[in-house]
């Protein structure tokens, strides 16, 4: 019986747009996570996702283009994952509400490892995209925070905001640090900011309330 010819592969399949355009950003996130806005090329980044220059060209343009997109993602996700979790839980008082968010703020930064480091890679730009994203994240903890400090009978006023602004850069340096062997289990440091943070600004404001005071 005679066995019917093969076919070739033909013509390759057309991506369509939007596929592309998830493709290049995807490729992108981790080309200029790992080789900063100087170092990665239009080349590397088609290369990874699987295009052509050609076709990361026509969807975005250039290399500035792809990074104004991938930073927009970027800071969206976070805001969406961040944010979500600092409005929530309602009937938690501040200290398990502190914990909760920290330990989010850890467990975000691990499952989208490419994040931080863009939005750390943007502020070396010149393009503030990580302060917009403290200063938006900021507003929504102010608001959350501020009602379980009432509760406690505490008044921070603007500090809150200052005092926002600290648990963030804390946790981005936490996060990032070098721990020259294995880094402290994740509960621990958690703990840790939880601690020095919700009860330091309590004792503060028992012992020393001008201190708060004056940031009103």
């Amino acid at each position: 019986m005679a066995v019917p010819p093969k076919r070739g592969p033909g013509r390759p399949r057309k991506v369509p747009v939007d596929e592309q355009r998830a493709l290049v950003l995807a490729a992108a996130a981790q080309v200029f996570a790992t080789s900063g806005l100087a170092g990665a090329t239009i080349e590397r980044i088609a290369r990874e996702a699987g295009l052509t220059r050609q076709a990361v060209y026509e969807v975005y343009g250039d290399k500035r283009a792809v990074f104004a997109a991938v930073l927009e993602q970027a800071e969206e996700q976070a805001y969406a994952a961040i944010a979500t979790v600092g409005v929530s839980d309602t009937g938690l008082d501040l200290k398990s509400w502190a914990r909760r968010n920290y330990a989010n703020l850890f467990d975000f930064v691990a499952e989208h490892p490419v994040v931080l480091p863009l939005l750390q890679e943007a502020e070396r730009a010149g393009d503030p995209a990580l302060s917009r994203l403290r200063e938006r994240l900021a507003r929504v903890y102010t608001e959350a925070s501020g009602r379980r400090w009432a509760a406690l009978g505490v008044e921070p006023g603007r500090a809150d905001t200052a005092l926002v602004t600290m648990y963030f850069a804390m946790v981005e340096s936490l996060v990032g640090m070098d721990w020259h062997g294995a880094a402290p289990d994740r509960d621990a440091l958690v703990d840790l900011l939880t601690e020095f943070t919700i009860g330091g600004v309590l004792r503060l404001y028992r012992r020393a309330p001008e201190v708060i005071a004056r940031v009103r």
